[in-house]
């Protein structure tokens, strides 16, 4: 094995990983290729797409669900009923048991629900491109970790290389050294003067 066969090997790896991505994450390739931000206000494009009357059923929900309807609209039934039930001022115009009552409650939950069932369905959309956004943001930030992580490994083999270059460099000058030692040993042996004895 050369050193020109290893990185086609991680090259083809790399491009059989591809195919089997998805268009989606294809998509966020291409954004990380060509620095693209993933991340969107989700919240503002659905705003934007929404017509006239999903904003007032809303709306319309947003109020139904409050305490502050709830609170009011059970003063009201609660007027509804001690005007009807107590005749001294006036005749009643809904008397006991308030069938007009009964109307008005069975009118305004048959249009009250459908209403709201819009309202959560269009929550359910919402949240459901939130959540295709945090995953198209996951995915970009995995990938971008994953890069980061080949990069360090890139840097670190190249680090090992450089030392083992320095290392080898080393072992050469200190075989040049003790060869040159050796040669003086020798020399001072031949010569026959005697090593001065350490004081």
């Amino acid at each position: 094995m050369g050193e020109r066969e290893r990185p086609a090997q991680p090259e083809r790896d790399r491009m059989s990983g591809l195919r089997g991505l998805r268009d989606e994450e294809r998509r966020i390739l291409d954004m990380i290729r060509h620095r693209v931000r993933v991340a969107r206000d989700v919240d503002k494009s659905f705003d934007q797409q929404m017509s006239f009357g999903e904003r007032m059923a809303d709306r319309l929900a947003d109020i139904a669900g409050s305490w502050t309807f709830i609170i009011a609209f059970l003063g009201l039934i609660l007027l509804w009923v001690a005007v009807n039930a107590s005749q001294l001022l006036f005749r009643a115009f809904d008397p006991y048991p308030f069938i007009l009552l009964n109307l008005f409650l069975s009118l305004l939950a048959g249009l009250q629900a459908p209403v709201i069932m819009m309202s959560q369905n269009r929550q359910e959309d919402r949240d459901r491109l939130r959540a295709e956004n945090d995953y198209e943001v996951n995915l970009k930030a995995e990938l971008e970790i994953e890069q980061l992580h080949t990069k360090v490994d890139e840097l670190r083999d190249q680090q090992w290389q450089d030392l083992l270059r320095i290392q080898e460099r080393q072992i050469e000058l200190l075989q040049q050294q003790i060869a040159m030692l050796r040669g003086i040993i020798d020399g001072a042996g031949t010569t026959g003067a005697e090593p001065s004895p350490a004081v």
